[in-house]
C-alpha cells in the first residue's frame, strides 16, 4: 500500500469517527437567549387550547335576584373591581345566587337586618356628631367661642362682670375682706443662749484674717503630722475648733491642732458663717 492510499485511509477513519460522536452526543436544552446575550421574544402562538364562550359551557338562564348591600365604608373594596380583577379573560363577572344570598342576609343566612340596622346607626351618629357642627379651622374663621368653661376667667371683661356684679355687691365683698384682715403684731427677737461652750459663729464674726494667715505663734517639731494625728479624733472640723477654742485657743494650742497659727484648728474655714452674717 502506497503512502497516498495510507492517508486517505485515515481520513476516511477519523471523519467517520466524528460522525459517530455528533450522533451520540445529547441534545442542548434552549436557554431563550441569543448567541449576543439578548433575550429572544417569547411565543405568540397560546399555550393549551383557547376557553370556550360562554354560551358553549350553559344556555341556561339564571332568576332574577335583587342583590342589597350594605351602606359603603372608605375602606371597603368595590365589588366590581375585586370580581371583574379575578376572571378569566373572554369571560365577565356574575353574581351567582349563593353570592347573592350571602350578600342580602349575611353569611350565615341570618342576622343581615341587624347588621344594616347597625350600620345606618353608625353612620347616623358620625353625621350628628352629637348635636354639634364641626369648627371648620381657618385663619378667615373667627376664633370659637368657648362657653361653660371654668378654666377660663372673665374678670376682664367689663360686659361679662357688669351683668353680675354691682355696686352693692362690691361693697359687701369689701367689707368681708376687711372682717377678715388681721394685723400680726411682731414680737421681740429671741436672744441667743449662752452657755459654756466656745460658740465658732460669733468667733468666725469675730475675726478678719483669711484662712492660712500666720497670726499666732507656734513652735515644736512634726507639727503638721502631729495635728493631722489629732485632727484625724474629731468628726468634723467644727467640733475640732470648738475643742481648740476650749482648750485656750487661738492664743494657745495644746493638742497641736492649729500648726499654721492662724487660729483655725484642723482645716476650720469662718468664711461661710462670715457670708451667712452679711
Amino acid at each position: 500500500m502506497t503512502a497516498d492510499l495510507r492517508t486517505a485511509f485515515r481520513t476516511g477513519i477519523s471523519a467517520f469517527a466524528l460522525l459517530g460522536l455528533a450522533a451520540c452526543a445529547p441534545e442542548i436544552p434552549d436557554s431563550g437567549a441569543g448567541f449576543d446575550g439578548t433575550p429572544r421574544p417569547a411565543a405568540t402562538e397560546p399555550l393549551g387550547a383557547p376557553l370556550p364562550p360562554p354560551d358553549a359551557i350553559s344556555s341556561e338562564a339564571l332568576p332574577a335576584q335583587q342583590v342589597t348591600l350594605a351602606p359603603a365604608t372608605p375602606s371597603a373594596p368595590s365589588l366590581s373591581s375585586a370580581s371583574s380583577d379575578n376572571v378569566a379573560p373572554g369571560l365577565s363577572p356574575t353574581v351567582t345566587g349563593a353570592s347573592s344570598a350571602n350578600l342580602s342576609t349575611g353569611q350565615g343566612g341570618t342576622g343581615g337586618a341587624d347588621i344594616a340596622a347597625e350600620t345606618a346607626a353608625a353612620l347616623a351618629a358620625a353625621q350628628a356628631n352629637s348635636g354639634v357642627p364641626p369648627v371648620q379651622a381657618s385663619p378667615e374663621n373667627d376664633a370659637p367661642v368657648a362657653l361653660n368653661n371654668p378654666g377660663i376667667s372673665d374678670e376682664n371683661d367689663f360686659q361679662a362682670v357688669a351683668e353680675r356684679e354691682s355696686i352693692a355687691s362690691d361693697a359687701e365683698r369689701l367689707a368681708q375682706q376687711r372682717a377678715q384682715f388681721e394685723v400680726i403684731t411682731p414680737t421681740a427677737v429671741p436672744q441667743r443662749p449662752t452657755g459654756t461652750d466656745p460658740n465658732i459663729v460669733q468667733y468666725a464674726l469675730s475675726t478678719q484674717h483669711a484662712k492660712g494667715t500666720r497670726v499666732y505663734t507656734r513652735s515644736g517639731i512634726n507639727l503638721a503630722s502631729k495635728a493631722q494625728r489629732n485632727c484625724a479624733k474629731y468628726p468634723s472640723p467644727d467640733q475640732a475648733q470648738m475643742d481648740f477654742l476650749a482648750r485656750g485657743g487661738p492664743d494657745r494650742d495644746r493638742l497641736g491642732l492649729d500648726p499654721d497659727g492662724d487660729g483655725y484648728a484642723c482645716a476650720w474655714d469662718p468664711a461661710p458663717f462670715r457670708r451667712a452674717g452679711n
